[in-house]
């Protein structure tokens, strides 16, 4: 069980600060006028406690107290293009900047939990002893920013007064992370203190770049310290390392809900978006994907766009329905393959002006940025990640270099995105959702869309996510599995986390017209996994918006389903009638039958893979293996019946039968 202020606070001990009043002298020593006047308007007193011992400890020329006005956004700004750590671009508002070359993702072999002695982390994840992690933060952190300036912003993952956002400290020596943050993150300087008292707690985060050298990356850390809400992080500059608002508090509001909040709210790495239905309804879905898996597209698909990445969300007690929020206000998202076919209305906000942009490690010819799938004529030369680039150049181990990084990135404000839904996204009250949904990168196993046939199931949909490791991730390789998609950032075991899902699904709080629907989504089947030739998708990107109109319908009970072993699956009828009216395409029956079948085999390996997994470690709730066995047995006596390849048509005889 995780415990909060337990062990010794690194920050406060490193900085010596542990008085108001200390904080105070302090403050007078370094800050100017200004700057102490605008740090005045802040009275909570572990906000101070941080902000001094971040002083103390980094030793900045500088201290910028970032109050989130217009003025203030400027100054960071300009003080980007001052540092070169940002470039200025032909488009105004849009500027580029370049992570070093061997730091172009998140740093997981260099990532770790501190931990108390006895204290578990997830199988998936690093950890070190609180005493060690201290040792290291005194040794590189102590005078890291020397020569540079401190900015401290105050900011909210979540509307503010929402019931499941929370206020957070972000310190920095980057610029280019400060202006992520104002991009990314709502300002709540005038409102810090009434909302650190609503909530409780705060989360707090230090990082510094350091001189920002190849030969410092292998002293890259990210420490969380997962007792004292307080991220570390230095010697690195791409944001998923460094922007510790983003995946480095998630995996404390991941615990808070795991073991403070359990069976209330719940944190989750899951896009937000809506649905319109008949009659002009509104359905509003919350979706889980592994980052290169289709959550930022599936995400554009909705008509009502609220957030591509993160999800805060808990039950509404006075009327048992779902809520949900985006802790974020812009998107930090892969560009790789984003084009005018696929997403039309984020290629909108980036190739039209009115949008602040920041581009990273993609190639920019003649002050516009291109990366790799964005277009049919991209130039042949032009400056990227790894300096001067022309088409055919290779790296040293000869291999091609290509003109954006894989993970190359964009970070613009949502309001910029046509289909985004202002209001609802900044509702305290939060969306209500309809509609959850899990999906990997699957060739071969699942179908495109199939529904839980109760909430145990539904979690089990979630545990049993599956993979390929993306190009967001540096020291992993290979297919892999995916819990929820929120794994790398589940911070207790998994079995905790399980446990949390299925309190939470199974709240007595929902009705049976709140409880939303539970599904699996899948856009990555193969011909040559389903009896064709050729890697190339069964599907394509477009079709995205039926499989949702159709979890659309079914969450209000509009069309019927086939009842499988795994869950429902469409009828034909009503996929068919769907494409004809979503997407103007015509739905072959062949197609249907090739994209529905259950391949028994492929499923009952999936099965074991899981179970084999998850027996290996300690306290995993026996409810999933309950749901497993029984999907196992019904799978094979449906192979027994008629064979390892079962049609829709068959399973309706089954059914019948």
């Amino acid at each position: 069980m995780l415990e909060l202020r337990k062990g010794v606070d690194i920050l406060t001990e490193i900085g010596g600060i542990k008085s108001l009043e200390q904080a105070q002298a302090l403050f007078d020593a370094r800050l100017d006028a200004a700057n102490r006047a605008k740090l005045a308007r802040i009275h909570n007193e572990e906000a101070l406690l941080t902000v001094a011992n971040a002083i103390s400890m980094c030793n900045p020329d500088h201290v910028f107290i970032h109050s989130g006005s217009p003025e203030d956004m400027q100054w960071v700004r300009a003080l980007a293009l001052e540092r070169k750590e940002e470039a200025p671009l032909a488009m105004p508002e849009h500027t580029i900047h370049f992570d070093l070359p061997q730091e172009q993702a998140r740093i997981v072999d260099r990532t770790f939990y501190i931990v108390n002695p006895g204290e578990d982390v997830s199988v998936l994840a690093l950890k070190i002893e609180r005493d060690e992690a201290f040792e290291y933060v005194r040794e590189y952190m102590t005078n890291i920013m020397q020569g540079m300036t401190m900015m401290v912003g105050f900011y909210s993952r979540g509307p503010v007064g929402a019931k499941a956002s929370a206020p957070a400290v972000e310190i920095s020596s980057s610029a280019y992370v400060m202006h992520s943050a104002d991009i990314l993150y709502r300002h709540v300087y005038e409102r810090f203190d009434e909302e650190a008292e609503r909530v409780g707690y705060i989360f707090k985060n230090v990082h510094s770049q350091g001189p920002n050298r190849p030969e410092d990356l292998p002293k890259a850390r990210v420490f969380m310290d997962r007792s004292w809400l307080t991220t570390f992080s230095m010697f690195c500059t791409y944001a998923g390392n460094t922007l510790l608002l983003k995946k480095g508090n998630h995996r404390f509001a991941v615990d808070m809900a795991t073991y403070f909040k359990i069976g209330k709210e719940l944190s989750e790495h899951m896009f937000i978006t809506g649905m319109i239905g008949p009659g002009g309804r509104k359905t509003i879905f919350a979706g889980a994907a592994p980052s290169g898996c289709g959550k930022t597209t599936t995400a554009m698909a909705g008509d009502a766009f609220i957030g591509d990445d993160l999800a805060q969300m808990w039950i509404e007690e006075k009327d048992g329905t779902l809520r949900a929020v985006n802790p974020e206000r812009g998107i930090f998202g892969i560009i790789k393959d984003v084009n005018w076919d696929s997403d039309p209305h984020l290629m909108n906000a980036l190739r039209n002006p009115g949008a602040e942009v920041i581009w990273s490690n993609v190639l920019i010819h003649d002050g516009a940025p291109y990366w790799e799938g964005c277009c049919d004529d991209p130039p042949e030369k032009g400056i990227n990640f790894q300096g001067e680039w022309w088409r055919g150049k290779t790296d040293e181990q000869g291999n091609p270099i290509p003109m954006s990084h894989p993970n190359a990135r964009v970070t613009v404000p949502c309001e910029a995105i046509e289909n985004y839904d202002l209001t609802l996204a900044e509702s305290p009250e939060g969306a209500p959702v309809k509609v959850i949904t899990y999906s990997g990168r699957d060739a071969d196993t699942m179908p495109p869309v199939w529904v839980a046939r109760d909430p145990d199931e539904g979690v089990a949909i979630g545990a049993s996510i599956v993979s390929a490791a993306t190009a967001t991730e540096i020291g992993v390789s290979g297919v892999r599995r995916q819990p929820w998609a929120n794994s790398p950032f589940i911070p207790g075991p998994l079995g905790d986390y399980m446990r949390a899902q299925f309190e939470f699904f199974n709240s007595p709080l929902f009705t049976d017209e709140t409880r939303p629907i539970m599904a699996g989504l899948n856009y990555f089947l193969t011909h040559e996994a389903r009896g064709g030739e050729g890697k190339g998708l069964l599907g394509e990107k477009r079709d995205v918006r039926v499989w949702l109109s159709w979890l659309e319908r079914r969450a209000h009970g509009d069309v019927d389903a086939i009842e499988t072993p795994i869950g429902y699956i469409p009828r034909y009828e009503d996929l068919k009638q769907l494409f004809t009216e979503i997407i103007d395409k015509d739905y072959p029956r062949e197609l249907y039958d090739r994209q529905f079948a259950l391949y028994i085999n492929n499923l009952v390996a999936r099965l074991d893979l899981q179970e084999e997994a998850y027996r290996k470690e300690e306290s995993v709730p026996e409810k999933i293996f309950q749901v497993y066995a029984r999907q196992r047995e019904d799978l094979l006596a449906l192979k027994a019946k008629y064979g390892s390849i079962v049609t829709p048509e068959q399973l309706e005889e089954a059914n019948n039968g």
